[in-house]
């Protein structure tokens, strides 16, 4: 599912198309993709999480990062389970500068991650390595492991978590942003029973 590429052409300019284009996209990623039972199973992990005295880790780059920062916010205000995400400039600084970048997530799972928690990794690409690492580290720590990616249906990402949820898509924004209204689905419905 891709989305135009921004065009100067006077023929295009200014006509609407690419927009109808770039709509279809998000309507595709929200309607002809079923992830229901995924989310079910986010749902049921957090619930499971919650009752166990553990916490939401949540954990990307960049505009996932975002989203990162969002949910944990979200998740303990509206539905009242302790959440964080990996978000403060001192910790990313320090961490990389210590252990590299591709490993300072990981190092910070060390620090904070329990045996009752989930950790939530987002990434488009469902590829960046420091996001990868921390996923294989969940995985040999059997911590619970939700994962969020994009797209291809083969990123390393999405063959390591309790759940994975991905988008056939590469395009940063409509995974992005689809991956946002998908947690963001998971956080209303746990925050309105």
């Amino acid at each position: 599912m891709n989305i135009p590429q921004h065009s100067t052409d006077p023929e295009i300019h200014g006509n609407d198309s690419w927009f109808r284009s770039y709509m279809e996209a998000y309507r595709k990623s929200l309607f002809d993709t079923d992830v229901t039972t995924e989310l079910t199973s986010f749902r049921d992990l957090i619930v499971e999480t919650k009752a166990n005295g553990g916490k939401l880790i949540f954990a990307g780059n960049g505009a996932s990062a975002a989203i990162s920062s969002h949910a944990a916010v979200d998740f303990t205000k509206q539905c009242g389970i302790r959440s964080i995400c990996f978000n403060e400039a001192d910790l990313i600084t320090c961490f990389g500068n210590d252990y590299g970048y591709e490993s300072w997530i990981t190092e910070a799972l060390k620090c904070y991650a329990d045996p009752e928690d989930c950790v939530i990794l987002i990434s488009s690409s469902g590829s960046s390595e420091n996001i990868v690492e921390a996923g294989n580290y969940c995985k040999a720590e059997e911590i619970n492991l939700v994962t969020f990616s994009g797209f291809s249906s083969n990123n390393p990402l999405r063959e390591l978590g309790n759940v994975n949820i991905w988008l056939e898509s590469s395009s940063y924004n409509i995974v992005e942003c689809t991956h946002m209204i998908w947690i963001m689905a998971v956080c209303d419905i746990l925050g309105a029973q």
